[in-house]
């Protein structure tokens, strides 16, 4: 069955009930399923993205899409559904940023290699072994699919310091609704 083509999805913002909302586990890859995995490939290239979570695009169900080009690895975009970390070693320091968060970046400690299991597009079991910027991206998704934002890891006076930001977001989102 050849891949629908996808639509790009309004990407949504801080403030919008969707990113604080559990995903849902998904029972079986229906052809809705199959819409979404392409949406939202679709949407993280047109958002020039390394990951995207459906809680994202206001979809609360336990998937993402992933670019690994993003981080300079030769493999086209995927998803994975009703993902579980099942393994972690180390920790960095780094840069992270988010799609619903544009333009603020802050630094965060993450594993520095994680193992994911999942199911892949087709319904299959899979596993996935990430180190670096995919690892990041990975716990980072992670999180959205609990309804958890990176900035909810910030220390209390550097959250406070980007509040100001945070509520502009807040402001732009109640626009779109």
């Amino acid at each position: 069955m050849p891949e629908p083509a996808g639509t790009s999805r309004r990407v949504v913002l801080y403030g919008n009930p969707a990113l604080r909302t559990k995903s849902r586990l998904i029972g079986k890859i229906t052809a809705d399923v199959v819409r979404l995995f392409a949406d939202l490939k679709v949407t993280l290239l047109t958002a020039d993205g390394v990951g995207l979570a459906a809680n994202q695009i206001a979809e609360t169900l336990q998937c993402f899409a992933l670019d690994p080009r993003g981080a300079d690895i030769d493999h086209k975009p995927y998803c994975i559904c009703n993902p579980e970390v099942v393994a972690t070693e180390g920790k960095v320091e780094n840069e992270e940023g988010c799609l619903s968060l544009p333009g603020l970046y802050d630094f965060l400690k993450r594993p520095e290699l994680v193992r994911v299991k999942g199911i892949d597009e087709e319904g299959k079991e899979t596993m996935i072994e990430a180190t670096g910027l995919m690892a990041r991206a990975i716990m980072h998704e992670m999180d959205h699919l609990n309804g958890v934002l990176f900035v909810d890891h910030l220390s209390p006076s550097r959250r406070k310091m980007v509040g100001g930001k945070l509520s502009e977001f807040e402001e732009r989102e109640r626009m779109c609704e």
